[in-house]
């Protein structure tokens, strides 16, 4: 949904006190719908998903096969471990995703070439009930990770990455679990966060 300047609220402010667990990210593809861990299978730990993309990321031949454009991103489905899903992503110069979280899924991601910056929010959102939310000073934190740097994160992280090189790709391996139930994107403008779309899987595979 579009949010429009006569119909939203008045910003709820959101405080460095609402910090959510900071363990230290998707695109849209095809493929068929992972497998989900069953009953008797235990759920891939936050260390597992890390371990995960470290090793992906590591697996030269594999990064080497994912085609890159020099327009947009491009992107591969890969088997994650317990039922996750995951993905090779390939970074053209000066791309982003732009402010998203990942609802109740949990997750890591792994720069396999190239560098890739992240902004995220040290704060757990309000999951439903807001359209714009006022941020609070000291909320912000910033990353520059290299080839082979990477980073876990808890549920409804919200960050962006980018890619600002000028003329280097990047590529990339995210994986989150539970797999990702929707994607809700944010447009920024100063210390106002505002909610512009939901995303359901459907929408990116």
């Amino acid at each position: 949904m579009s949010a429009s300047s006569s119909s939203l609220p008045t910003p709820t402010p959101l405080s460095a006190s609402a910090f959510g667990t900071d363990l230290s990210v998707p695109a849209t593809g095809s493929g068929d719908a992972p497998a989900v861990a069953g009953p008797s299978a235990p759920a891939p730990t936050v260390a597992e998903l890390l371990d995960f993309v470290r090793r992906t990321a590591e697996d030269a031949a594999l990064v080497s096969s994912l085609p890159l454009d020099p327009e947009g991103r491009t992107w591969l489905r890969l088997d994650g471990p317990g039922g996750s899903e995951a993905w090779l992503i390939g970074w053209p110069p000066g791309t982003g995703t732009g402010w998203h979280d990942h609802a109740e899924s949990t997750g890591a991601f792994t720069v396999a070439a190239g560098t890739l910056r992240e902004h995220s929010l040290a704060a757990r959102l309000p999951t439903d009930g807001w359209t714009t939310l006022e941020l609070s000073d000291g909320i912000d934190r910033d990353r520059l990770l290299a080839t082979g740097q990477g980073r876990a994160f808890s549920r409804h992280h919200v960050h962006e990455v980018l890619n600002e090189s000028g003329d280097e790709h990047a590529v990339s391996v995210h994986v989150y679990y539970p797999p990702l139930p929707q994607i809700r994107r944010y447009s920024r403008t100063g210390a106002v966060l505002r909610l512009e779309q939901t995303e359901r899987p459907e929408d990116w595979q």
